[in-house]
């Protein structure tokens, strides 16, 4: 623990950390309260889930635009116009009764102008921190953000459930403006300024490592999206084992990254992650017994955030400082579509043949991960010995002869 102690006594890393992570604790809300809340205005889950997939959509679409918006207009604006907008289209949604396809379209409006708060943060961290204490920091920052996972579902459910769902609704909008706010205020925020690309829009996906973040970052959180599926299939909505359950694999994944963090990251850290995620889904196939799934979870769990470190890792290590928010948001884009693919299978699965089918997918997507790592191991960059910090934007220097 004494890496996480020295990164944490940095001048202004304990402060962004936890600015950071109020900013996107909405991100663990807005799913839940919206299914809750168009359901009971409307009555229907049908009508839900369309809302819920326009959301997603413009999740998926704004990830890598708003990104690269940050370094044409500055991260402060960007964050600030959509943190805004995302609020509006949220208090509308929960204080105006409308019919379903303006309920869609404003869910695609707060779905496009959500803030990019994760890919600003990670821009800025690099800039925080020396080279030995980056990968340390990726770690904590992907340990961390379990928190969210499990406290912001259980918070907003008992207020939607025991209040009402337009006032769950009114405490994300607070949450969003108090926390995105903060984020926004704070000193490193307007002390690092993202050049301007020169490349087109796209072409960081050109780069193998961030085409390689992408794909695995779908697999791995299409896993996590099908055990999330599997779970509340096995013990249904209303059963307390299936929050735990769902606790334990956060835990493991908390506990994973805060114990393997300090590992430097070489061209088989991937594999070797994605071989216990893969290991522990496989074995959840064997029974439905709520020890025998929290072991197994809590086993599979121990390699998500250590995964996901060396994906913000390998990504920053790639491109040029000024690519780096772009490539964040497709790495991040990347995951949304394998939630939203990891879900889907799962439930077409469990309607087949039960929640059994869910476990299968999850470990299928898991293993296809841990297979991709190993047939593109040359493709990762060894960072044992090298700076993780993004590659310096250079341009050609005038000489006077």
């Amino acid at each position: 623990m004494g890496a996480y102690r020295d990164l944490l006594q940095t001048p202004g890393v304990g402060r962004i950390i936890v600015a950071q992570l109020t900013a996107r604790f909405p991100n663990g809300m807005t799913s839940l309260a919206l299914l809750l809340h168009i359901e009971q205005v409307t009555g229907s889950y049908g009508a839900a889930g369309l809302v819920l997939a326009a959301t997603s959509v413009g999740q998926a679409v704004s990830g890598p635009v708003t990104s690269r918006w940050m370094g044409l207009w500055g991260m402060r604006k960007v964050l600030t116009l959509t943190m805004v907008v995302c609020a509006v289209a949220l208090l509308t949604i929960a204080l105006v009764d409308m019919t379903l396809p303006a309920y869609i379209a404003l869910g695609l409006v707060a779905g496009l102008s959500t803030p990019p708060v994760q890919s600003a943060v990670r821009t800025i961290y690099p800039k925080l921190v020396n080279s030995r204490q980056l990968t340390p920091l990726y770690s904590l920052d992907a340990s961390l953000q379990e928190i969210i996972w499990i406290i912001a579902p259980v918070v907003i459910t008992f207020v939607a459930t025991q209040v009402g769902t337009w006032e769950a609704l009114i405490l994300i909008v607070v949450i969003l403006i108090g926390g995105g706010s903060w984020f926004i205020l704070s000193p490193e925020v307007g002390r690092v300024r993202i050049p301007r690309s020169k490349r087109r829009f796209g072409k960081v996906l050109t780069r193998p490592t961030v085409l390689l973040a992408t794909v695995i970052g779908f697999l791995l959180i299409g896993s996590t999206a099908a055990v999330e599926a599997g779970v509340v299939a096995t013990f249904g909505h209303s059963g307390l084992e299936a929050g735990l359950v769902l606790a334990v694999f956060s835990v493991g994944s908390l506990a994973g990254g805060l114990s393997f963090g300090h590992i430097p990251i070489g061209p088989w850290a991937m594999a070797r992650r994605m071989g216990i995620v893969a290991a522990g889904l496989c074995l959840t196939m064997a029974s439905l017994n709520v020890w025998w799934l929290g072991g197994t979870l809590l086993l599979a769990g121990i390699g998500i955030a250590p995964a996901l470190a060396v994906l913000f890792a390998i990504t920053s290590a790639s491109v040029k400082f000024s690519d780096t928010a772009e490539a964040y948001g497709w790495v991040g884009t990347g995951q949304l579509i394998g939630a939203a693919a990891g879900s889907a299978v799962a439930g077409f699965l469990i309607d087949g043949v039960g929640p059994q089918g869910a476990y299968v997918a999850a470990a299928i997507f898991a293993v296809a991960g841990a297979i991709v790592a190993v047939a593109c191991v040359r493709a990762f960059p060894d960072l044992r010995h090298r700076d993780p910090s993004p590659l310096p934007d250079t341009e050609p220097t005038r000489i006077i002869t």
